[in-house]
């Protein structure tokens, strides 16, 4: 069978005033992406950031049950499926914060964003203590002689 120039060629953007955009991802529905979620979680946070997000995805997609607005089901879903693919990437460990995502916030979820910034400093600052702590302790234990 002989295949036609027409049906072998593909669309570029060569010569295009503006470049073509990529045809956008499927949007998983909600419960596969909640699963994906709670796997990709498994297998890519330790443990306490575990528990965070499979506590944060629990009670966003629950607060999110009774949504009617077709806009906002899909914007919500597509952030999802878009922090789930960033995950399974390991592009999140040394990605920051979008400035556009900044600023569409409202003033209450910069301060929540905030408050989850110190609690994680704060975390961070305790578990460096309580190291150096164990460690001091195994440092000035003394092996005993006595037998």
């Amino acid at each position: 069978m002989r295949a036609c120039a027409r049906l072998l060629a593909t669309a570029t953007d060569a010569g295009a005033s503006r470049p073509f955009k990529p045809a956008p991802a499927a949007l998983l529905p909600p419960i596969p992406l909640y699963r994906r979620l709670l796997r990709s979680h498994r297998k890519r946070l330790g443990v306490e950031e575990r528990l965070l997000g499979d506590m944060y995805v629990k009670a966003e997609f629950r607060a999110h049950r009774d949504v009617d607005n077709p806009v906002q089901i899909i914007g919500f879903l597509s952030e999802w499926q878009t922090y789930c693919q960033m995950l399974e990437g390991d592009s999140w460990k040394e990605a920051k914060m979008d400035k556009a995502k900044i600023d569409k916030m409202s003033d209450q979820q910069i301060g929540q964003l905030y408050e989850l910034m110190q609690q994680i400093k704060n975390q961070a600052q305790e578990d460096a203590d309580a190291e150096e702590k164990r460690v001091t302790e195994l440092l000035d234990k003394k092996p005993s002689t006595e037998q």
